[in-house]
């Protein structure tokens, strides 16, 4: 026997939520921040950090990020040094996304920090941090879902969904993410010999 149907999206209401900055910053941000940010005009790293810092956001030093880099809320994000940034990935972060060092997020890779609940009728707005720690890579195309720790050292495969948090050295991939096998880092030998 099915269910009734009873889903009204009439009745949400996410008065709870609470951006982290007044209205007035976040209309500067959409129609003068986030423009710059993406523009492919200015093709300076450093100017999207200094563009990122002014609306709020902990950016380390040496950080890359490319052109069409897209943050909903700069304020919520947290980004420690030596951090790559591939183009068209996407911060959509309703809450706090904490970023490592040494950390790379992929060509159109997408972190999600709010979602819906699918058992309630009003459609509830469901918001969880992210986070992404030292030395972890995030795949070109791969999804975090809210809530998701990346683990150290790990890596999150080409398109890979990822659902639930992925331990230490440990390499995820597909829909939904599966454990593939251990992350083995050799250091690179200096010179010719």
């Amino acid at each position: 026997m099915q269910a009734s149907l009873n889903v009204d999206l009439s009745r949400f209401e996410n008065s709870f939520y609470d951006p982290g900055s007044t209205w007035v910053v976040r209309v500067l941000w959409f129609t003068i921040g986030l423009p710059l940010l993406r523009s492919a005009i200015l093709p300076s790293p450093q100017f999207r950090c200094r563009l990122l810092r002014l609306f709020g956001a902990q950016i380390g030093p040496a950080v890359v990020i490319k052109p069409s880099f897209r943050v909903k809320y700069p304020w919520n994000l947290k980004v420690g040094r030596n951090c790559w940034f591939g183009e068209d990935a996407w911060i959509d972060n309703l809450t706090t996304v904490s970023i490592g060092d040494n950390v790379c997020i992929s060509q159109g890779a997408y972190l999600c920090t709010g979602n819906h609940d699918w058992s309630d009728p009003a459609f509830g707005l469901v918001v969880r941090p992210i986070s992404v720690s030292d030395g972890a890579w995030v795949g070109a195309r791969a999804s975090l879902a809210p809530g998701v720790v990346i683990g150290k050292g790990s890596v999150v495969g080409l398109g890979a969904v990822v659902t639930k948090s992925v331990p230490e050295f440990e390499i995820h991939c597909g829909n939904p993410a599966a454990f593939v096998r251990r992350r083995e880092i050799v250091p690179r030998r200096q010179g010719n010999s």
